[in-house]
């Protein structure tokens, strides 16, 4: 019997993929065990590819980021910024004297800080706090007879995640509506955290503005801002796309938390965690892809999925408006953030867009791969019941190598 060359070839192909999903296969025992799952799709016709336990649901760990900030992108927009305003109740008279007080109203602006902090921390982007000094000014205030609040109000008063019982925890700084140099108390995370970011924001607008001369007691509290209350100033944060980039190449844990409170406060009708949460729940859902999200970053080991359903995120997200920077924000192999010295050498090194994750335990890495000839390859490599850190990294780092060289 005489094999014509197109089905030779088409057979020779399904063999070498076969193949190379046993090698995948026994990768994956290696770094995770029994317990793990991976699946490697062809994003444009939907071939699987690779398969082991795609359906069975894993921790996330850091893949959870992946659903957050999916929605955020997808629901707010990739140009959206983040406002802090400041409010004046009372009149200004003819000498610059407000007679009332000054509200400064967080936004949820993860980035809000000092050029210090942001300079040294968020790769130069941030919102500078004391950008609001002139503004305040230019409304012709030269003094104020009352004092300045601040105003944390859109989002709950939960400083932390669900595995930390909502408190703080030496794996994220204490979250707030008024949010302050990722809950640091100075210019680096050598300062420790903060006990309350928005009354530190305002005591250090209240210094700025006495440094340049507008007269105000040092005194500030916490209050919201009355409903006829006047603007008279406003900064507002990078671009969402930028702290999507940074939430998700860093592993940000404080910008993902402060976008899950976010997409409560705007789409879930409370700034909480379950509000956004919910949020996040019904995005995934609405994209042929299903999450169990207690969190917005995957600090709690209950936030879960299976890789099937992450892969379906990333194939739903190839569709979405907010698709290219979704992907465009992913660490690439061997370059950047948390996989910067991972991949090196291989197939994987700068064709690879991935996230990873990692708790006790557990280890992950989700992403898509580009090979030579424009082929996209969506895969998800869950790792559970890890004991050796390095092993798993070795691993997953190969069956992305793989994957890209499909």
């Amino acid at each position: 019997m005489v094999l014509s060359a197109a089905l030779f070839v088409l057979l020779v192909g399904a063999a070498q993929a076969s193949a190379g999903c046993d090698q995948m296969r026994s990768w994956l025992r290696q770094g995770g065990g029994s317990a793990s799952g991976l699946l490697v799709v062809d994003a444009e016709s939907g071939q699987v590819l690779c398969a082991s336990a795609p359906g069975r649901s894993r921790p996330l760990a850091s893949n959870m980021k992946l659903f957050t900030t999916a929605t955020a992108l997808s629901k707010l927009g990739p140009d959206y910024r983040i406002p802090t305003k400041v409010f004046r109740d009372g009149k200004v008279d003819a000498n610059g004297v407000l007679h009332g007080s000054l509200y400064l109203q967080g936004g949820g602006d993860p980035a809000l800080g000092t050029p210090g902090f942001y300079g040294s921390y968020l790769a130069g982007l941030g919102t500078n706090l004391f950008s609001l000094t002139p503004q305040i000014r230019a409304a012709g205030i030269e003094s104020i007879t009352g004092r300045l609040y601040a105003d944390d109000t859109i989002f709950d008063r939960r400083r932390g995640v669900a595995d930390s019982g909502y408190g703080t925890s030496p794996y994220i700084g204490p979250l707030s509506g008024l949010a302050f140099n990722s809950g640091f108390s100075g210019s680096t995370s050598a300062s420790g955290f903060s006990s309350d970011p928005a009354k530190l924001a305002a005591a250090k607008l209240v210094g700025s503005l006495r440094k340049a001369g507008i007269g105000l007691p040092t005194q500030i509290a916490l209050r919201p801002t009355p409903p006829n209350a006047e603007r008279v100033a406003m900064v507002r944060s990078p671009t969402l796309d930028r702290i999507v980039n940074l939430t998700d190449v860093y592993s940000d844990n404080y910008f993902a938390e402060t976008l899950i409170k976010l997409l409560g406060a705007k789409f879930g009708g409370a700034g909480t965690t379950a509000a956004g949460a919910s949020v996040v729940e019904a995005f995934a859902r609405s994209h042929d892809s299903a999450v169990q999200a207690v969190d917005g970053s995957g600090l709690t080991r209950t936030n879960s999925s299976s890789p099937r359903e992450v892969v379906d995120l990333l194939l739903g997200m190839q569709e979405d408006e907010a698709g290219e920077e979704f992907i465009q924000d992913l660490a690439l192999a061997g370059q950047e953030g948390t996989v910067a010295s991972r991949m090196e050498g291989t197939a994987a090194y700068g064709r690879c867009r991935t996230k990873t994750g990692t708790i006790s335990g557990v280890s992950n890495l989700s992403g898509y791969c580009f090979n030579r000839s424009g082929r996209v390859i969506a895969f998800s490599v869950l790792m559970a019941g890890v004991g050796n850190l390095t092993l798993a990294h070795l691993n997953q780092d190969r069956i992305a190598a793989a994957a890209a060289g499909y």
